[in-house]
């Protein structure tokens, strides 16, 4: 008889504030506190945050030869609301997290109360793919991942604007920046991923933001979410990928006021 296989490891998670949960899923590349940083103490001052690091990101280690999917992730972004006492949880996701928060959505439905979709991955993208197997190929050169990000992850109209000593200090700290262990993994499964299929399955109140200057996963893709989840609501930002840098005071905004009206609502 075959062994069953060992229960994944926890995920390492960053956990702050009180009140109601709110469960944070990062993009591929990132980590909970790349992504989601800017915003963490305007959201814990309201909520139970808990922000997991996926395997090879942040404080999560790597786990060399394991085949993620979105299932397991769902799964043990879920473990570590159980781990931190969360019965329910609004739930938010970024890039490929907005993928996963549709799996947890509809894989653990009793669990969610709402869903905030930012710069999402819905899924069937040739492009992307594309983009995932530059991005991945590219993270091995640091100068020429640097440029990579600049182009592809920031806004076309916040990068030409920037004064030209900035741009050369943002492009001499993205070449010295580390980057995740689990990058392949992570680009790999957003370049398989698909969520369109359960997207009419959602049922809780859902906001999707598009970030309509996005070279790295198209609006095409977040309106693919919004008009796909029964009752969503679309909001636009001018921004690239990275709206936390370039859009940050508006995106706290939007996201705050989501959160304060789906809690007046109960």
């Amino acid at each position: 008889m075959a062994a069953s296989p060992a229960p994944a490891a926890p995920l390492a998670a960053v956990v702050r504030g009180t009140g109601p949960g709110l469960l944070l899923a990062h993009g591929a590349g990132g980590s909970a506190r790349d992504n989601w940083g800017p915003l963490l103490d305007d959201l814990a001052a309201h909520r139970t945050v808990v922000a997991p690091d996926y395997p090879g990101s942040g404080d999560s280690p790597d786990e060399p030869g394991t085949r993620h999917s979105l299932d397991e992730l769902a799964d043990r972004l879920v473990a570590a609301a159980d781990a931190a006492g969360l019965a329910d949880f609004d739930l938010a996701g970024y890039s490929l997290g907005a993928a996963v928060a549709v799996r947890i959505a509809t894989r653990h439905p009793g669990r969610v109360r709402s869903l905030l979709l930012l710069a999402g991955l819905a899924g069937g993208s040739r492009r992307f793919r594309l983009l995932a197997d530059q991005t991945v190929a590219l993270s091995a050169h640091p100068a020429l991942f640097a440029d990579h990000s600049l182009t592809v992850g920031f806004g076309r109209s916040w990068v030409d604007a920037l004064p030209a000593a900035r741009l050369a200090e943002l492009r001499a700290a993205l070449t010295a920046a580390p980057v995740p262990a689990g990058i392949g993994w992570q680009f790999g499964l957003g370049a398989d991923a698909d969520v369109r299929a359960e997207l009419a399955g959602v049922g809780v109140p859902t906001l999707v933001v598009s970030t309509t200057e996005d070279d790295l996963v198209a609006p095409q893709q977040h309106r693919a979410l919004a008009q796909g989840i029964p009752g969503a609501r679309l909001a636009e930002l001018t921004s690239g990928h990275l709206p936390m840098v370039e859009r940050l005071p508006e995106l706290r905004k939007l996201v705050l006021d989501f959160l304060t009206d789906t809690a007046a609502r109960g």
